[in-house]
């Protein structure tokens, strides 16, 4: 159980943060990168929770909310060398069920949408443009979650790119079942 009594701690103030294991890094290293990059993911959406209401779309994403603090403890906690990435009742992991989860989520949402015949651009409605920039903040996290060269649990990695996917497709349904997708037109202001 998490208990914040203080917000500051002042440890900080070098430049450098605590990772679950208690070992402490730059602030600017690449896995504190992805962590915070996963954090500005996590942020982007709330955002777009917030336009869906109450919409059946918006508690999944809650749920997709909390697997991303999950993924932020999950990167905070280096590998060992013989690390298989199975969670523990101290160690929270990505397991494979939230990525097939979400793929299920992704089929459900798609099912009902017809096929693309262009790229779209990230608009239309309200909720959609905001699921738009949420997943464009969940591929930079992929990104950054990739640079980072000491051994890192795959599950996240691809949890991150399910949900790019997720939140893409929730944008589709959110034009009106793609019916209000913004067409990318090739070269069409040339």
């Amino acid at each position: 159980m998490v208990k914040l009594n203080k917000i500051y701690t002042r440890t900080g103030d070098d430049g450098t943060t605590g990772l679950v294991d208690g070992s402490r890094l730059a602030k600017h290293s690449p896995r504190m990168e992805a962590i915070g990059a996963v954090d500005e993911a996590n942020s982007a959406l709330g955002f777009a929770a917030a336009a869906l209401g109450d919409s059946a779309h918006a508690d999944p994403l809650f749920r997709c909310q909390n697997d991303l603090f999950d993924l932020g403890a999950d990167i905070a906690t280096p590998a060992s060398e013989n690390d298989d990435f199975a969670p523990s009742q101290m160690v929270l992991r990505i397991v494979p069920a939230q990525v097939e989860g979400l793929e299920a989520a992704i089929d459900a949402a798609n099912a009902r949408l017809e096929p693309l015949t262009s790229f779209v651009l990230p608009g239309g409605s309200e909720a959609a443009a905001r699921l738009h920039l949420a997943r464009a903040s969940t591929r930079r996290a992929e990104r950054a979650l990739a640079a980072v060269e000491e051994r890192t649990n795959p599950q996240a990695l691809a949890y991150l790119n399910r949900l790019s996917d997720y939140l893409f497709v929730l944008a589709r349904v959110a034009n009106d079942d793609g019916k209000s997708d913004v067409q990318w037109i090739p070269g069409a202001n040339r």
